[in-house]
């Protein structure tokens, strides 16, 4: 089989190589996966990078979500051959970046009827970070939410996802085409912070400020959104894409009473029961199929292209998610 590995940690397009293995042979309680769509996320390259809250342990393979089909079913037989399934490998020794893998049967879960490898692939890391930050915030109908890195995809389920508890959003931008584009998608407000003062126009069209802020960025960005919270409200912190830490301004916390409080759902999918754990994927799963959903894809790589598909990521203003498929 095809698999993406690296040796070493650094830039995806440094350290990324592809190579042929055997494919894994499943444990009794474990299935083996045809991987048929790969999403390629921050996490995953942050992972490469070695700048992730779990370390590869070299030489790694690449590569947090996926979707499949069952090719060896487990001991037990709770998935047949030829099931469809959606899974993440984050937080075990293996990456999904690969033609073949073997996860614990526990591990993944049935798709949709319905629902295509496209969308399942991307159904974990961010569509499940934005349910679950939004049940977390407690924001009430006509209450703001921030997003900083509105158009990435986090931004944009987060979007539709507060939007439709009534929820008014405001996003933050670098590009001006991207402003119709997540007002299309339902934001109330999107500021471009190359070109406006993003406390100014908050204030201006919320007055009191914001009740939460979701932070993907940290750096000066984080430091401008904190700003912009009004008194007792609070920033969500789950993301560096700046790969700078936010300058904190300790005065406006304690004048203000605003608090700021990390969010990584690796941890937290650990930590919560079994029940609110499904909970949550049902809730997910209920969003991605709606009629009125948006998930989008910019472009699909063959898995052996992954330097061309990490290229394609990097591209400004890129709308769509990119995919590794095979």
């Amino acid at each position: 089989m095809i698999e993406v590995i690296f040796e070493k940690t650094g830039m995806p397009e440094d350290v990324l190589q592809v190579k042929e293995s055997p494919a894994p042979e499943p444990q009794p309680h474990e299935v083996q996966i045809q991987v048929k769509a790969r999403n390629i996320n921050p996490s995953d390259l942050m992972f490469i990078q070695g700048k992730y809250g779990i370390q590869p342990n070299l030489p790694s393979s690449a590569g947090f979500e996926a979707a499949g089909i069952v090719s060896k079913s487990d001991e037990e037989g709770k998935f047949p051959v030829g099931t469809r399934v959606m899974f993440t490998a984050q937080g075990t020794n293996t990456g999904t970046w690969k033609e073949y893998i073997t996860l614990p049967a526990t591990q993944v879960i049935p798709m949709p009827e319905g629902m295509s490898f496209e969308i399942a692939c991307q159904a974990f890391v961010n569509p499940v970070t934005a349910v679950a930050m939004v049940n977390k915030s407690e924001l009430k109908e006509g209450e703001w939410l921030l997003l900083t890195a509105g158009a990435s995809a986090f931004g944009k389920f987060a979007i539709q996802v507060a939007k439709s508890k009534g929820i008014k959003v405001a996003c933050t931008v670098r590009h001006d085409e991207q402003k119709k584009y997540l007002s299309d998608l339902g934001a109330d407000l999107v500021v471009n912070t190359e070109k406006e003062d993003l406390k100014k126009v908050i204030s201006e069209v919320t007055g009191q400020g914001v009740s939460a802020v979701f932070d993907a960025v940290g750096g000066e960005l984080a430091a401008k959104a904190l700003t912009c919270i009004k008194q007792f409200g609070k920033m969500y912190s789950f993301g560096v894409l700046s790969g700078e830490p936010m300058p904190l301004n300790t005065g406006l916390m304690i004048f203000k009473e605003v608090s700021i409080e990390g969010f990584w759902l690796s941890s937290i999918l650990k930590r919560i029961s079994n029940e609110d754990r499904a909970k949550l994927y049902k809730e997910t799963q209920a969003f991605l199929m709606d009629e009125d959903s948006k998930v989008e894809v910019e472009a699909s790589f063959p898995l052996a292209e992954v330097k061309a598909a990490i290229e394609a990521y990097n591209k400004p203003g890129r709308n769509g998610k990119i995919l590794l498929v095979s």
